[in-house]
């Protein structure tokens, strides 16, 4: 086992994995609710990049306060996703294999 090459790898991973989050930075995800009248954009780092709201819904707070939940956290949980699916293809394909830990990333 060479200890120095594992040790190596697992800086250059993570090195990759912190310029992996910085790209993720630069994707958006853009979501709307089903009619169009909320629509907002988020990056892969889940942040808030724009929001748009139709004039009809400014005058029903509570109507809005529903809408910006709902497709606030449907925007996060497909920024979550993809930021995942990311950030474990990095570490699956750049990891050492640790003897005794080769089922960790399967």
């Amino acid at each position: 086992m060479d200890l120095m090459g594992m040790m190596g790898k697992l800086k250059e991973t993570q090195n990759k994995i912190e310029l992996t989050k910085k790209r993720l930075d630069t994707v958006f995800i853009d979501e709307q609710s089903t009619d169009g009248l909320l629509k907002l954009s988020i990056s892969a780092s889940r942040k808030i990049k724009s929001i748009t709201i139709a004039d009809a819904l400014l005058e029903d707070k509570e109507q809005l306060e529903d809408y910006l939940i709902l497709v606030l956290n449907k925007a996060i949980d497909n920024a979550t996703k993809i930021q995942d699916a990311e950030l474990d293809a990095v570490a699956k394909m750049d990891m050492p294999m640790i003897p005794g830990m080769d089922n960790l990333f399967k």
